[in-house]
Formats: C-alpha cells, sequence, structure tokens
C-alpha cells in the first residue's frame, strides 16, 4: 500500500506540476489581450457607436450578393431564405443558394422560394455531396460570373451567409456602406441560447461574445490578420478575384476544413484592409450582428469543435504558415490559434493530476497517515493560476453579460467548464481527421444538423 500511494502521489506532483506551468503561461497570455484591450480603451477615449441610420451614404453602386451553400439543410433553408426576404432592407440584392444534385430534399425546398422570389438563385454543382464548403462557395462564385457575363450587374459585396443564419434587416446596408475601400467587413455573430440547452449551446455564446467584441477588437488593433467568421461577412470581388487568379479560379480553397479563418488572413497577407464592424442598430444595446443556433448537444459540439480545432489548429501549422515576416502581433496571434491541443494536453493533466491527488489523500485517510507537505513552489503557482481564473471568469461574465445580460452571465460560470469538457472530447476526433488528412485523404464538409428558430411574435 505505501509503495503504491507514494507513485500515486509522484504522478500526482508531476502532473500537476506540468498543469501549473502550462495554466500559467496560458493565463498570462490570455492577461495580455485583456491589458491590450483596456490599454486601447484608454487611448482612444470613449468612443461614440456607429449607429446604422447614420452610417454615409454609399458612393458606389452595385448589386449586394449573398453567398450561402446548403448541404443537407431542408430544415431550415426554406425558413433562412423566407426570413432574409422578409427582413433585407436593400434595393438591390440576390441570394445565391449552393446546392448538390444528390440532395433533392433541399433542392425542393429552395426551389420553393426561388418559385416565390427571383431574387433567389439556385445553382446546383456537378459534383454530390458533401464535398466541402469551400467548393460549395466556388460553384456559386463561378455561377455568379456567368451571371455578371449575361447581364451586365455590378457585384458591389459577396457577403457569406450559413443555412441557418438569422439575418438583421440592416445588414446589407451597413456593408454596402462600409465595403467601399475595404477588402472584407465583418460583423458580429451572436449565438442563440437554445432552449433546453442552456450549458452545450449557450458555451458558445460566452465564447464568441469575449471573441467579436474583445479579441478581434484587439487582433486588428495590433496589426494582425482577421480571421473571418464564415458568416455575416462581405467581401470585396475585387479582392476574391485577384485571389481566384492565383488559385486558377477558384478563390476558396477547397481543399480547407476552415475556408473562412484562412481566407481573412489570406487577405491580410495580400494588403487588404479588413474591419470589423460593431454598428449599434437604435434598440436598446441592440447591434447589427448574425444570429444562429448552434449545436446543442455534446456529440454535435465535440463534432464541430473537432473541425474547427483540424482546420485552425493542426492543419493550419501546414497551410498558413506564420505570415508577414516581422509581424510579431500576427505571429503571436497565429500562435494564439494554435495552442488548442497545446491547450487541452495542459487541462487534461490538470484533471488527471487532481484525481490522482484525490485518490492519494483518500489513502491516507483511510489508512490514518499523514499527508507529505506540498511543495512551496506549488503552493505559488497554485495561488497564481487560482487569481488568473478568477479574473478569467470574471472577464468572460463582463462580456456574456454585455451581449447577453446578466443572467447569462451568471450562466456563464458553470459553462466554462462545459466548453472546457467538449474541447478535450474533441481533441481524439481532430487528431483522427487530422491523421486522415495527412494521408491524403479527401477533406469532406463534416457538417451538424441545424435548426432555424422560431420568430413568430407569440414565441
Amino acid at each position: 500500500m505505501g509503495t503504491m500511494t507514494a507513485i500515486i502521489e509522484v504522478v500526482a506532483r508531476e502532473l500537476l506540476l506540468f498543469a501549473a506551468v502550462g495554466l500559467l503561461i496560458g493565463g498570462l497570455d490570455d492577461l495580455l489581450v485583456d491589458l491590450l484591450y483596456v490599454l486601447r480603451r484608454l487611448i482612444k477615449g470613449p468612443v461614440t457607436p456607429i449607429r446604422s441610420h447614420a452610417l454615409p451614404e454609399p458612393r458606389q453602386p452595385g448589386r449586394m450578393i449573398v453567398f450561402t451553400p446548403a448541404w443537407d439543410e431542408a430544415v431550415v433553408i426554406g425558413a433562412m431564405l423566407s426570413t432574409a426576404l422578409a427582413r433585407f432592407r436593400h434595393p438591390d440584392y440576390r441570394l445565391y443558394v449552393g446546392l448538390y444534385p444528390n440532395d433533392p430534399a433541399t433542392i425542393a425546398a429552395a426551389t420553393d422560394m426561388a418559385e416565390r422570389d427571383d431574387r433567389v438563385r439556385l445553382v446546383i454543382g456537378a459534383r454530390d455531396g458533401p464535398t466541402t464548403k469551400a467548393d460549395c462557395l466556388n460553384t456559386l462564385w463561378h455561377a455568379l460570373q456567368r451571371d455578371i457575363a449575361a447581364e451586365g450587374f455590378r457585384a458591389k459585396a459577396i457577403v457569406l451567409h450559413d443555412a441557418e443564419d438569422v439575418v438583421h434587416p440592416d445588414e446589407l446596408a451597413v456593408f454596402d456602406s462600409l465595403i467601399e475601400e475595404r477588402a472584407v467587413v465583418q460583423l458580429p455573430v451572436l449565438p442563440l441560447v437554445v432552449p433546453g440547452s442552456r450549458l452545450v449551446s449557450g458555451h458558445y455564446a460566452d465564447e464568441f461574445a469575449e471573441s467579436h467584441i474583445k479579441q478581434l477588437v484587439v487582433r486588428t488593433w495590433i496589426g494582425a490578420g482577421m480571421p473571418l467568421a464564415g458568416t455575416g461577412c462581405a467581401l470585396s470581388p475585387t479582392m476574391l478575384g485577384r485571389i481566384a487568379e492565383s488559385r486558377g479560379g477558384d478563390p476558396f480553397d477547397a481543399t480547407s476544413l476552415t475556408e473562412d479563418y484562412e481566407l481573412g488572413l489570406r487577405i491580410a497577407e495580400l494588403g487588404g484592409e479588413g474591419l470589423f464592424a460593431r454598428v449599434a442598430d437604435g434598440t436598446r444595446g441592440g447591434v447589427v450582428a448574425v444570429r444562429a443556433y448552434f449545436p446543442a448537444t455534446l456529440v454535435a459540439a465535440v463534432r464541430q469543435k473537432a473541425r474547427w480545432m483540424t482546420g485552425i489548429a493542426l492543419i493550419g501549422w501546414d497551410r498558413t504558415g506564420w505570415g508577414r515576416a516581422m509581424a510579431l502581433g500576427d505571429h503571436w496571434w497565429r500562435l494564439r490559434d494554435r495552442r488548442g491541443p497545446v491547450a487541452m494536453l495542459v487541462l487534461a493533466a490538470a484533471y488527471l493530476g487532481m484525481t490522482a491527488d484525490a485518490l492519494a489523500v483518500s489513502i491516507h485517510w483511510i489508512a490514518d497517515t499523514p499527508l507529505p507537505p506540498v511543495d512551496s513552489g506549488l503552493h505559488i503557482l497554485f495561488g497564481i493560476n487560482a487569481v488568473l481564473l478568477a479574473w478569467r471568469l470574471t472577464i468572460r461574465m463582463m462580456f456574456t453579460g454585455r451581449a447577453y445580460g446578466w443572467r447569462e452571465a451568471l450562466w456563464s460560470v458553470p459553462r466554462f467548464v462545459i466548453g472546457n469538457f467538449v474541447a478535450l472530447a474533441a481533441i481524439p476526433r481532430a487528431l483522427i481527421r487530422y491523421i486522415h488528412v495527412l494521408r491524403g485523404g479527401v477533406p469532406a464538409w463534416d457538417k451538424t444538423s441545424h435548426h432555424f428558430p422560431d420568430l413568430s411574435p407569440q414565441s
């Protein structure tokens, strides 16, 4: 018993030491982002929010083009299109919907909307699905080029949306005003909390609130490339044309699992100006943003996080590299993007270390033997990490509260644990997908099932 207890104590100590050092590095990294955010606020002073009704009138004419790739989206595509058509306040736009020949249910749902409104343009690709989202976007790009050649109109901006998105009425007007002289404009994404799934779906609300209110602001302020959210963003057709020329005609990389992330960095490398636009919509605390339901079950959340982790943190090392030479801010943030697997290794070590330590304490309690002393250095590390964790939770609550109110801010504390569990569970799936790609496997659209919210007045 004594030898076994000693082994458990050594394992617990080494795991906790490794975890404590890793958590300290990660905590200081996050603290630096917070301090930069505060510094920016101090330098710029009080900022009057831009209001959608006060934006400058567009100087350049052109049609707003919305791309919506759809694979196995029969449940949501009709509601999404009808909502967009009813909500968009803009005189000249067209919705392009990318479809697959072996997805008759989605084709039927989209056709029903296209027959009602000629602003809906259906594009059925040549290949069976699923391919990748980027491949579907390329199909839409080529259809747009054919339409421009045939009809002679000018596309001013290409707006990306997912099939489950709830669009904002002022969105196209905001893009029409702000895209001029810019390569890309990104709106905030505010996940909706799914009824009955406050913990799982709600952790996306916490993460996006902090990312799109603080992190993207700091990232662009220090000159790092702005990754796109894949939805709620407007792209300059000129910039997409430049990228297409360098890729044999396709602006989106069809072999990518995270084409939105990579496209944003590519635009920055080409010198394109990006803007993260937080525009007030005139309602109390309201902003022009994209809203949607995110995965509501643990299984679906793990699948989605695994795709993100594979595309950004693992394959990203090979595909996007480190960007411009001596762009230290960009290098630092790309390192942050790729720290996920290491962070999860540290977190796993922490949980395993705590479990082993609890087991050792239980054995000592049962045997009525004294506990060994804890090293003073570990005490200090644990104390610093406890302070950093309290700070992190406070910051998370603050930004969630700003976007969703104080009730959701309180829920963000238990959801912090859920988010860690989802990320930990996603690691094995991400590694399997990464190995599949390394062995020459073809990436496929590993999508999750979607639901569209009930927007009726009674709901």
